[in-house]
């Protein structure tokens, strides 16, 4: 099970989650957002993650210049499409940038369904993308909600990778653990405060991602 920590706002944090052994950073540019990050704010906290950690930009409906500004001044390996972008709309931004790209559904619980949730997958896995990051619903927001979906939709047949993201903590972990999913991504599960990670809740999760991982492999 790989882990993505999301919504970054300060070097500290991030020190703690280098230290804690996450394989992704997640940073947020989405200026709505309580953990959107400016390009200056960005650049420093990307100077401080190592190589083989992957940066991933998170990204709403933005225009293919933006994006191309931000990629031009911070340093990030996979672009994250969290808004009502289509699958032709993530080909062609990514590629103006020539990077690789996930694409954020919210999945919701009262009308989707597992062939449903199948077919938008497959729609982005004929596009390029490289993961699709499963989300809760809401109709007023694009994510960060700390909300959960039913996790009975996500289909056993998936064409690309699966993040699972949405009401995520330490305490859930272990119901992840035979899910079809290849990560967790996990932003309000580990904060004090909106962008303000906390210690402790940052411990606990990968504590119980590998106590779990290590069960599972036990013979």
């Amino acid at each position: 099970m790989h882990v993505k920590f999301c919504g970054f706002t300060r070097l500290d944090d991030i020190h703690t989650a280098i230290e804690l052994g996450v394989d992704a950073i997640g940073l947020v540019f989405y200026p709505p957002s309580p953990r959107a990050l400016t390009i200056a704010e960005a650049q420093a906290l990307t100077s401080a993650i190592p190589a083989f950690v992957s940066v991933v930009a998170l990204v709403v409906n933005m225009s293919n210049d933006q994006l191309i500004e931000l990629a031009d001044n911070v340093g990030f390996d996979v672009i994250q499409f969290h808004g009502d972008e289509s699958a032709k709309q993530c080909q062609m931004l990514a590629a103006s940038v020539n990077k690789r790209w996930i694409k954020a559904l919210r999945i919701n619980t009262e009308e989707d369904t597992p062939t449903s949730v199948k077919s938008q997958i497959d729609n982005f896995s004929d596009a390029g993308a490289s993961s699709i990051l499963l989300d809760a619903y809401h109709k007023e927001k694009y994510g960060g909600t700390g909300a959960r979906f039913d996790w009975s939709l996500i289909p056993k047949d998936s064409t690309l990778p699966i993040i699972l993201a949405g009401g995520l903590d330490a305490k859930n972990v272990a119901s992840t653990l035979d899910l079809p999913i290849y990560a967790l991504d996990v932003s309000g599960g580990i904060e004090q405060d909106k962008g303000v990670k906390d210690n402790a809740k940052m411990r606990a999760f990968m504590k119980a991602v590998k106590r779990e991982r290590w069960q599972n492999e036990t013979p």
